[in-house]
Protein backbone atom coordinates (compact mmCIF):
# COMPACT_ATOMS: atom_id res chain seq x y z
CA UNK A 1 0.00 0.00 0.00
CA UNK A 2 3.01 2.28 -0.32
CA UNK A 3 2.79 5.29 -2.62
CA UNK A 4 -0.92 4.95 -3.34
CA UNK A 5 -2.41 8.17 -4.70
CA UNK A 6 -5.26 7.84 -2.16
CA UNK A 7 -5.48 9.10 1.40
CA UNK A 8 -5.84 6.87 4.45
CA UNK A 9 -9.31 8.42 4.89
CA UNK A 10 -10.45 7.25 1.43
CA UNK A 11 -9.15 3.74 2.06
CA UNK A 12 -10.76 3.67 5.54
CA UNK A 13 -14.18 4.72 4.20
CA UNK A 14 -13.95 2.24 1.35
CA UNK A 15 -13.00 -0.70 3.56
CA UNK A 16 -15.54 0.19 6.28
CA UNK A 17 -18.20 2.35 4.64
CA UNK A 18 -20.79 4.06 6.80
CA UNK A 19 -24.50 4.53 6.12
CA UNK A 20 -24.74 2.49 2.93
CA UNK A 21 -28.02 0.92 1.92
CA UNK A 22 -31.63 2.08 1.74
CA UNK A 23 -33.98 3.68 4.22
CA UNK A 24 -37.49 2.25 4.38
CA UNK A 25 -40.07 4.93 3.63
CA UNK A 26 -37.59 7.79 3.19
CA UNK A 27 -38.75 11.40 3.30
CA UNK A 28 -36.68 12.09 0.20
CA UNK A 29 -34.47 10.37 -2.37
CA UNK A 30 -31.93 11.98 -4.68
CA UNK A 31 -29.83 10.52 -7.43
CA UNK A 32 -26.89 11.79 -9.44
CA UNK A 33 -24.56 10.38 -12.03
CA UNK A 34 -25.02 7.97 -14.87
CA UNK A 35 -23.94 4.43 -15.53
CA UNK A 36 -22.86 5.72 -18.90
CA UNK A 37 -20.08 7.74 -17.28
CA UNK A 38 -19.46 5.14 -14.62
CA UNK A 39 -20.78 6.27 -11.23
CA UNK A 40 -24.27 6.61 -9.76
CA UNK A 41 -25.12 7.68 -6.22
CA UNK A 42 -28.54 7.54 -4.64
CA UNK A 43 -29.16 9.24 -1.28
CA UNK A 44 -32.09 8.45 1.06
CA UNK A 45 -33.09 10.93 3.77
CA UNK A 46 -35.23 10.99 6.89
CA UNK A 47 -35.86 14.57 7.92
CA UNK A 48 -37.28 15.76 11.24
CA UNK A 49 -37.82 19.14 12.88
CA UNK A 50 -35.52 19.87 15.80
CA UNK A 51 -36.58 21.64 19.03
CA UNK A 52 -36.13 25.01 17.30
CA UNK A 53 -38.30 24.00 14.34
CA UNK A 54 -35.37 23.62 11.93
CA UNK A 55 -35.34 20.73 9.48
CA UNK A 56 -32.62 18.25 10.35
CA UNK A 57 -31.32 15.08 8.69
CA UNK A 58 -32.18 12.42 11.26
CA UNK A 59 -31.03 9.52 9.07
CA UNK A 60 -29.20 9.17 5.79
CA UNK A 61 -28.10 6.24 3.69
CA UNK A 62 -26.58 5.97 0.26
CA UNK A 63 -26.33 3.45 -2.53
CA UNK A 64 -23.32 3.58 -4.79
CA UNK A 65 -22.61 2.04 -8.14
CA UNK A 66 -19.06 3.02 -8.90
CA UNK A 67 -15.42 2.90 -7.97
CA UNK A 68 -14.02 2.72 -4.46
CA UNK A 69 -13.49 6.50 -4.37
CA UNK A 70 -17.22 6.91 -5.06
CA UNK A 71 -17.99 4.58 -2.13
CA UNK A 72 -15.59 6.51 0.14
CA UNK A 73 -17.07 9.87 -0.88
CA UNK A 74 -20.62 8.74 -0.22
CA UNK A 75 -19.66 7.20 3.12
CA UNK A 76 -17.79 10.35 4.22
CA UNK A 77 -20.58 12.66 3.09
CA UNK A 78 -23.24 10.74 4.99
CA UNK A 79 -21.18 10.94 8.20
CA UNK A 80 -20.63 14.67 7.67
CA UNK A 81 -24.32 15.56 7.32
CA UNK A 82 -26.15 13.19 9.65
CA UNK A 83 -27.76 15.25 12.38
CA UNK A 84 -27.21 18.60 10.65
CA UNK A 85 -29.89 21.03 9.54
CA UNK A 86 -30.71 21.36 5.86
CA UNK A 87 -29.37 24.94 6.01
CA UNK A 88 -26.00 23.68 7.28
CA UNK A 89 -25.88 20.85 4.75
CA UNK A 90 -26.59 23.13 1.78
CA UNK A 91 -23.49 25.17 2.69
CA UNK A 92 -21.16 22.17 2.20
CA UNK A 93 -19.05 22.54 -0.92
CA UNK A 94 -17.17 20.00 -3.02
CA UNK A 95 -13.91 21.33 -1.56
CA UNK A 96 -15.12 20.60 1.99
CA UNK A 97 -15.70 16.94 1.16
CA UNK A 98 -12.42 16.65 -0.75
CA UNK A 99 -10.55 18.20 2.19
CA UNK A 100 -12.14 15.69 4.62
CA UNK A 101 -10.94 12.88 2.36
CA UNK A 102 -7.34 14.08 2.45
CA UNK A 103 -7.23 16.89 -0.10
CA UNK A 104 -6.87 17.09 -3.87
CA UNK A 105 -3.31 15.82 -3.74
CA UNK A 106 -4.62 12.51 -2.38
CA UNK A 107 -7.35 12.04 -4.98
CA UNK A 108 -6.41 11.49 -8.62
CA UNK A 109 -7.94 14.26 -10.81
CA UNK A 110 -10.04 11.72 -12.71
CA UNK A 111 -11.72 10.75 -9.39
CA UNK A 112 -12.62 14.27 -8.17
CA UNK A 113 -16.00 13.97 -9.90
CA UNK A 114 -17.00 11.35 -7.30
CA UNK A 115 -17.26 13.99 -4.58
CA UNK A 116 -19.32 16.17 -6.88
CA UNK A 117 -21.73 13.30 -7.57
CA UNK A 118 -22.16 12.47 -3.89
CA UNK A 119 -23.04 16.08 -3.12
CA UNK A 120 -25.24 16.28 -6.21
CA UNK A 121 -27.23 13.25 -5.02
CA UNK A 122 -27.61 14.84 -1.58
CA UNK A 123 -28.74 18.13 -3.11
CA UNK A 124 -31.21 16.30 -5.34
CA UNK A 125 -32.68 14.57 -2.28
CA UNK A 126 -33.08 17.91 -0.48
CA UNK A 127 -34.53 19.48 -3.64
CA UNK A 128 -37.04 16.61 -3.88
CA UNK A 129 -37.94 17.02 -0.20
CA UNK A 130 -38.74 20.72 -0.66
CA UNK A 131 -40.65 20.03 -3.87
CA UNK A 132 -42.69 17.13 -2.48
CA UNK A 133 -43.60 19.14 0.64
CA UNK A 134 -44.63 22.17 -1.46
CA UNK A 135 -41.96 24.30 0.18
CA UNK A 136 -40.09 27.21 -1.38
CA UNK A 137 -36.90 25.90 -2.97
CA UNK A 138 -33.86 28.09 -2.24
CA UNK A 139 -32.56 29.74 -5.41
CA UNK A 140 -29.07 28.22 -5.17
CA UNK A 141 -30.60 24.74 -4.78
CA UNK A 142 -32.88 25.31 -7.79
CA UNK A 143 -29.85 26.33 -9.89
CA UNK A 144 -27.86 23.30 -8.77
CA UNK A 145 -30.81 21.03 -9.61
CA UNK A 146 -31.05 22.53 -13.10
CA UNK A 147 -27.30 22.08 -13.66
CA UNK A 148 -27.46 18.44 -12.52
CA UNK A 149 -30.40 17.74 -14.86
CA UNK A 150 -28.70 19.52 -17.78
CA UNK A 151 -25.51 17.47 -17.33
CA UNK A 152 -27.50 14.23 -17.30
CA UNK A 153 -29.48 15.26 -20.40
CA UNK A 154 -26.25 16.01 -22.26
CA UNK A 155 -24.78 12.63 -21.33
CA UNK A 156 -27.96 10.84 -22.38
CA UNK A 157 -28.12 12.66 -25.74
CA UNK A 158 -24.54 11.66 -26.53
CA UNK A 159 -25.05 8.02 -25.55
CA UNK A 160 -28.69 7.18 -26.30
CA UNK A 161 -28.01 3.51 -26.94
CA UNK A 162 -26.90 2.97 -23.32
CA UNK A 163 -29.69 4.91 -21.64
CA UNK A 164 -32.25 2.10 -21.79
CA UNK A 165 -29.75 -0.41 -20.40
CA UNK A 166 -28.99 1.97 -17.53
CA UNK A 167 -32.65 2.46 -16.70
CA UNK A 168 -33.26 -1.30 -16.61
CA UNK A 169 -30.34 -1.83 -14.21
CA UNK A 170 -31.46 0.92 -11.84
CA UNK A 171 -35.06 -0.25 -11.57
Amino acid sequence: MKNLPYSKEIIKHFKNPKNLGRIKNPDAVGEAGSLICGDVMRIYLKIKKDSKGKLKISDIKGEVFGCFVAVANTSMLTTMVKGKTLEEVLKIKNEDLIKKLGGKEKIPPIKIHCSILALDALHEAIYNYYKNKGMKIPEHLQKRHEAIRKTLENIEKKHKEFVEIEREILE
